[in-house]
């Protein structure tokens, strides 16, 4: 009789928990058919509203005229101020723009398979660079490694300690046996192709991008992270780290605007990289709810065909940023937050938004 009383007793809390789970995503999905209608204002409004921490800085960049503006508490304009904010994944735009200099400089082929780049085992199938910039390598987000343990309890970056040994040694056991795959947004994928980019210089990642930033980009104050900045909260990194390439980034909207702008210009490396290579249809239905799409492919960067806007996000444990750009209407859009990706309405919407309204 106790243990039937047991029973109905779990019985009765595991049915209490799906019911609270489902009227939960009931409301985050009602919720979230209110986004569409919300202009930009609005949702900045509502993102920031009652949070004292937040510090969002919005970029514009119209007929090559740029201006920002930095919002607090409930969409308030702050002080000019420049913040440093991680820019996450928009670190692979970087990355896929030293990898194609790469290939102008007879570094490598993008055609070629990365065994070609990186001593792995024989008779094994491996991606080509081309799969790797376009997310299409048949790669998982991420591989299990031991250094993640230890991360989860000190309430570090999962990616922290994980060098090029540990991915090389992961890639010769993946066993890739289709002839193609569908896009898989991969910070794994990313990592090797710094390791790629490492091996054809023979310098390190870190070193190569903060020169590639400052001294070929002109971006001053965008560098691999080291921790310091106005804001808190930043990621530890170690210089050796393999994920660096996929999300290590920091910058301020300043540096973010002028990136931006190289890409609106007619420079043949910038106009390649965000030239279409594949069709992904990959809008996941909470993106097309909130009007973001993910219909083509370029070295990185993605494509919305819809709206003809060529775009990349970031996030991070505490920031999450956009930079979206219309060639046709001459405009660029620049988000850098340093609230949570999953916190109200993240950049990536409030870019959208802004750019949309902006044409």
């Amino acid at each position: 009789m106790k243990r039937k009383k047991m029973v109905l007793v779990i019985v009765s809390c595991l049915s209490i928990i799906l019911i609270a789970f489902l009227v939960y995503v009931f409301i985050g999905i009602s919720q979230m058919k209110k986004v569409p209608s919300l202009s930009f204002k609005d949702a900045l409004e509502y993102t920031t509203k009652g949070n004292k921490e937040a510090l969002i800085s919005v970029g514009i960049l119209k007929d090559g005229k740029a201006e920002y503006r930095v919002y607090g508490e409930n969409g308030k304009e702050v002080e000019d101020r420049l913040c440093t904010y991680e820019i996450g994944s928009i670190t692979k735009t970087i990355t896929a723009l030293m990898v194609k200099r790469a290939e102008k400089e007879g570094k490598l082929e993008l055609d070629a398979t990365i065994d070609k780049y990186l001593s792995l085992p024989d008779g094994k199938k491996y991606p080509k660079i081309i799969d790797l910039l376009t997310h299409t390598s048949g790669y998982k987000p991420y591989y299990f490694e031991s250094p993640m343990i230890e991360n989860f309890f000190k309430g570090r970056n999962d990616f922290y300690g994980i060098n090029g040994d540990m991915i090389i040694d992961r890639v010769g056991k993946v066993n890739l046996d289709k002839e193609s795959y569908s896009f898989n947004y991969s910070n794994f994928g990313f990592a090797v192709l710094g390791l790629v980019l490492e091996n054809v210089y023979g310098e390190s990642w870190k070193n190569l991008a903060d020169d590639f930033l400052l001294s070929e980009i002109g971006l001053k104050n965008t560098h691999v992270s080291d921790g310091s900045g106005d804001l808190g909260n930043y990621w530890d990194w170690r210089d050796d780290d393999a994920y660096l390439s996929a999300g290590s980034v920091t910058s301020n909207i300043c540096d973010m605007l002028k990136y931006a702008e190289y890409y609106l210009k007619n420079d043949e490396l910038y106009r390649e990289c965000q030239e279409s290579v594949k069709t992904i249809n990959a809008s996941s239905f909470s993106y097309k709810t909130m009007g973001v799409n993910m219909d083509e492919i370029g070295l990185s960067w993605i494509i919305d065909r819809e709206n003809e806007i060529v775009w990349h996000n970031g996030g991070t444990g505490h920031y999450n940023s956009y930079i979206g750009f219309s060639k046709e209407n001459n405009t660029a859009v620049v988000i850098l937050s340093n609230l949570a990706p999953n916190y109200r309405i993240p950049a990536t919407v409030l870019g959208v938004k802004l750019l949309m309204e902006t044409f």
